[in-house]
């Protein structure tokens, strides 16, 4: 009966988006990638809202078959209650019948994809001027064979764009790179190599950080190199260089829309990764915590893990990677999970705590490149390895927390952050749908 009910729901909310779409006409930007999606969403959202458009992005992970066509219509999940649901519909048709003037110009949407022809479900009835692709890695295995399966069917964006339209596109990946090929209209390239139409180079630390207290770390920087042009750009706000690449999509977007670069990089800096995607929080005992907890997989980790490598300590203060599994990658799930062990032990880091039974894969990777019993632990659940970091850290101690969102890894930064009575406010997950989890 549940499932009726989904199809049925399903159905109409395509029914009614769609005729929103044909009356109101927004420019649609569409945002895919194994990584980096709704980064580079609330980026482009950044930008774009300093421009004299009206924008709207999707909120939360509103990025299926249900959650665009609430995107589309402006509203929230009506969850299990019938009456919600019922009002979600009065909306829609009061867009409908009635015109509204505060719908936006453009709709900013990113999109996911479970299972082969998820996305080709969403760009038949949603009419495409904009494709970004970030990245393209080894998720949601059990559902696609391979990861050109997965390229594949990140590519339904690109192959959708009519002459006119705009692929923004990571040069830095070689599977979205070769997307190039599939686009009938304009192409543009962002990422870190100087070939790409737009690259960044000299990423670091903010420069004002005192390496002796780790509260001091406030962001990065680095200069966008464009049309033969250098200019120089800071991110009070972000810590991780794997976040440059959502702002380069959106830096993008911006000039698209014809956009001064003056206010284009004015608007970047303020924007802030959301919640669980690399986040500056406060910790106890003055200690710091690299909140990267939103979800996990092979190559967001290894990311995460660099960017903590590439924060000089001096020899008092030390740095912990807080893991817990990675899901849904079928048959590459004990490799993966070793590897990213090795990757840990490679870059040096001192401890490593490992939360769930596939974790355990990464402390033996761990092991087998080099690090020590007395540098790895392993717990059933986050709870309990929050509560033991909780013992472990001294002050000026730099912590990195990252897994997937079943792993439930937010529970570790709430147990060591200084402020716990923040976490409604910072913290992934934290509204009552998730409580009993």
């Amino acid at each position: 009966m549940k499932k009726i009910f989904k199809k049925v729901l399903e159905i109409k909310l395509r029914y009614l988006a769609k005729v929103i779409l044909d009356k109101y006409q927004p420019q649609i930007i569409a945002i895919t990638g194994s990584v980096g999606k709704t980064s580079t969403k609330e980026a482009v959202y950044q930008v774009l809202s300093a421009s004299t458009r009206k924008v709207r992005a999707n909120a939360k992970n509103y990025n299926n078959e249900i959650g665009i066509p609430l995107s589309i219509i402006g509203s929230e999940s009506g969850g299990r209650s019938l009456f919600r649901w019922l009002s979600v519909f009065f909306k829609a048709w009061r867009l409908i019948f009635f015109q509204d003037q505060s719908y936006p110009e453009i709709l900013i949407l990113e999109m996911g994809a479970d299972r082969p022809g998820d996305l080709q479900y969403l760009i038949n009835f949603v009419p495409l001027k904009v494709a970004v692709v970030t990245s393209v890695a080894e998720v949601h295995l059990e559902f696609f064979k391979t990861i050109n399966e997965i390229a594949k069917e990140k590519s339904s964006l690109v192959r959708a764009l009519a002459k006119d339209g705009l692929a923004i596109l990571n040069y830095d990946d070689k599977l979205v790179k070769e997307m190039t090929k599939l686009a009938k209209g304009k192409v543009v390239t962002f990422g870190l190599q100087p070939q790409a139409d737009l690259s960044a180079s000299e990423i670091s630390v903010s420069h004002n950080v005192d390496y002796k207290d780790v509260s001091t770390i406030q962001g990065i920087s680095f200069k966008l190199k464009y049309n033969g042009k250098t200019v120089p750009v800071l991110l009070p706000k972000v810590l991780g260089q794997h976040l440059v690449y959502s702002v380069l999509a959106a830096i993008a977007v911006g000039m698209a829309y014809e956009m001064n670069l003056h206010d284009i990089i004015e608007a970047i800096k303020k924007f802030e990764p959301p919640r669980g995607r690399m986040n500056i929080i406060e910790g106890i005992k003055n200690t710091l915590i690299i909140d990267d907890s939103y979800n996990a997989s092979p190559l967001s980790v290894g990311k995460a893990l660099n960017q903590l490598s590439l924060i000089n300590l001096n020899d008092f203060h030390r740095k912990f990677a807080v893991l817990g599994d990675m899901l849904e990658l079928g048959s590459r799930t004990e490799m993966a999970h070793q590897e990213i062990g090795q990757a840990a032990a490679g870059y040096g880091i001192d401890y490593l705590i490992t939360v769930g039974e596939m974790s355990r894969d990464i402390v033996r990777g761990a092991l087998g490149a080099g690090m020590s019993e007395d540098q790895c632990f392993n717990f059933k659940d986050s709870v309990e390895a929050g509560k033991f970091l909780q013992q472990k850290l001294k002050s000026g101690d730099l912590v990195l927390v990252k897994g997937s969102q079943g792993v439930r890894m937010e529970k570790v930064v709430k147990e060591v952050m200084a402020h716990p009575e923040l976490a409604p406010e910072l913290l992934v997950r934290q509204d009552k749908s998730w409580a009993a989890k």
